[in-house]
C-alpha cells in the first residue's frame, strides 16, 4: 500500500511538472515570434507561465536550451498549420489556399501565432547552433510540403520551383510586416500571390 502511494504521488509529481514545462515552452514559442529571440527574457517568460523565475533551472539548462525548445514548437505550430490547410482542400487547390492563408490579413497580424521564419529570419543566423538547426529542419519541411503540391513534385524543377516559393512567401510576409503602410502590405501580398499563383 505504502509503495503505491509513493509512486501515484510520484506520479503526480511528474505530471505537474510536465505541465509547467509545456506552458513555459507555449508560452516561449509565442514570445520570441511576438519580441525575437533577444526580447525574450526568462523571468517574463516564467512570471507570463504563472512559475516562479527559480523554477526556470528544474527545466531547462540555460536560457538557449528553452529557445531552441521554443523555436522547436514555433515551427511545428507552423507546420501543422500549413498542413492543416493542405488536407482540407481538393489536391488541385493545395497550394493556393496554402498560399492564400500564409499571405492573408489573418496571418500578417498574428504575428505571435504565425510563422517564426517570418518573425525571426533576421535573427536566427546569431542563434545557439540548437535554434539554426531547428530552423533549418523547418525551412526543407516546409520546401518539402510545397514541391508535394506542385502537379510535377518529384521532377528536378519541382524542387527549385518550392525553393523559390517558400522564399517568396516568407520574404513577402516579413516585408508586408515592416511597413507602416497598410495599402502597400496589402499590393506587397497580393502580387505575391498572384505571382505565385497564376490564374
Amino acid at each position: 500500500m505504502m509503495r503505491i502511494m509513493r509512486k501515484t504521488k510520484h506520479n503526480a509529481r511528474t505530471a505537474a511538472k510536465e505541465a509547467s514545462h509545456e506552458r513555459i515552452v507555449s508560452v516561449a514559442a509565442r514570445a520570441i515570434r511576438r519580441s525575437g529571440y533577444d526580447g525574450t527574457g526568462v523571468a517574463d517568460i516564467m512570471k507570463e507561465a504563472g512559475l516562479t523565475h527559480g523554477a526556470f533551472y528544474a527545466h531547462f539548462t540555460s536560457r538557449e536550451a528553452m529557445l531552441a525548445e521554443a523555436a522547436s514548437r514555433a515551427c511545428a505550430e507552423a507546420a501543422a498549420a500549413a498542413a492543416g490547410v493542405v488536407a482540407s482542400v481538393r489536391p488541385e487547390q493545395a497550394l493556393a489556399s496554402m498560399l492564400g492563408a500564409y499571405l492573408s490579413r489573418e496571418h500578417l497580424e498574428q504575428v505571435e501565432m504565425g510563422c517564426p521564419l517570418a518573425a525571426l529570419g533576421s535573427e536566427t543566423p546569431r542563434q545557439a547552433p540548437e535554434v539554426r538547426r531547428t530552423t533549418t529542419r523547418h525551412i526543407k519541411e516546409m520546401i518539402d510540403l510545397v514541391a508535394r503540391q506542385l502537379p510535377d513534385w518529384g521532377q528536378p524543377g519541382a524542387h527549385e520551383r518550392a525553393l523559390v516559393t517558400v522564399a517568396t512567401m516568407v520574404g513577402t510576409l516579413l516585408l508586408a510586416r515592416a511597413v507602416d503602410e497598410p495599402a502597400l502590405s496589402n499590393s506587397l501580398c497580393e502580387a505575391a500571390l498572384k505571382h505565385l499563383v497564376p490564374a
